[in-house]
């Protein structure tokens, strides 16, 4: 059994990497297990958060020991994790599973920040997850990270890269498939997965145009030097 976990913090092309691998024949899907969690303990009013607290556990515990590390029906199962739903008291035991391998997808702060601003308006430290994502990612063993932008620009290269740090054969069907939704997406999909709904593939990067937002310039000052830290040890074709 292979588990892989891929932690993100919001705004990064993760669903597109959940439905890369979801799309194999070999591997099942879990999309954002703890998000229940995540609500439930911090009242975040998010969109649609009723039926994410109705679809998924509150308890970290039985997210961990009924999907993390249950059984599952295929060899492979692929979980996209957002580090900031990692709250309150957990325990951390479970990342070291022999079967477990974590990787770490990044996105530039200066492109990650204004697109979850519009989405979510004043944003702070804790919704933006990079403390906890770094956290995380020295907590676990062997590591692997992944920037976006290295992603978009090669979708290929990067994932047969990936495929052999996690021991695994690539498939064609990683980068092309059939739009619509995919069952491995969370209920929240019809909000927060309209554009992805609609490609077959992962989408060219471009370069974001717009200025910065002077109301956001204190978190990336607090961000940037964490990314760049984690995108230094990067995986490269």
């Amino acid at each position: 059994m292979r588990r892989i976990s891929l932690w993100s913090t919001p705004r990064t092309v993760s669903t597109a990497c959940l439905r890369a691998f979801a799309g194999r024949e070999d591997c099942i899907g879990v999309d954002e297990p703890f998000y229940a969690h995540y609500l439930s303990k911090t009242g975040k009013q998010h969109p649609m958060r009723e039926e994410v607290l109705a679809a998924l556990s509150s308890d970290w515990r039985k997210v961990v020991d009924e999907v993390l590390l249950g059984e599952s029906p295929l060899p492979i199962q692929f979980v996209k994790q957002m580090s900031h739903h990692m709250v309150g008291e957990m325990e951390w035991g479970w990342v070291d599973h022999p079967d477990m391998r974590h990787v770490f997808l990044l996105r530039d702060p200066q492109e990650q920040l204004p697109s979850m601003e519009r989405d979510l308006g004043v944003i702070e430290m804790e919704d933006v997850g990079w403390k906890k994502h770094f956290s995380i990612f020295q907590r676990v063993s062997n590591p692997i990270v992944l920037d976006s932008r290295d992603l978009l620009e090669n979708p290929e290269a990067m994932l047969r890269c990936l495929c052999r740090e996690l021991e695994l054969d690539f498939k064609d069907c990683m980068i092309q498939w059939e739009p619509g939704r995919h069952e491995s997406y969370g209920v929240w999909a019809p909000f927060w997965y309209k554009t992805l709904e609609t490609t077959t593939g992962f989408q060219e990067w471009k370069p974001k145009l717009d200025s910065f937002p002077d109301s956001l310039r204190a978190l990336l000052k607090d961000t940037q030097p964490i990314y760049k830290e984690m995108r230094a040890v990067r995986l490269v074709p």
